[in-house]
């Protein structure tokens, strides 16, 4: 299997922050089932993604693709920018 038949890890969050250089917070939202009562849950998680050219701002929608780490805390890079913040 070589790497154009890779299934690639992609999810879609908000930033949070872009006060870092080359890299954005991302709050990525999913709703989950409650293994007792059925009701759904929102749970959210924030990843650190790349972003080479800074041109995400804070209150963007984004699409983040999972890539090899990069440094500590970053191991997500992002693909497009998919909703500008309303200004």
């Amino acid at each position: 299997m070589n790497n154009s038949e890779k299934k690639q890890n992609t999810v879609q969050g908000r930033v949070v922050s872009d006060k870092m250089d080359k890299t954005v917070t991302v709050l990525v939202e999913r709703n989950v089932k409650h293994p007792l009562y059925g009701k759904y849950i929102r749970r959210s998680t924030k990843l650190h993604a790349h972003d080479a050219d800074n041109s995400a701002k804070e209150g963007d929608i984004v699409r983040l693709v999972e890539v090899a780490p990069i440094s500590k805390t970053k191991n997500w890079r992002v693909v497009e920018i998919v909703a500008r913040a309303a200004e």
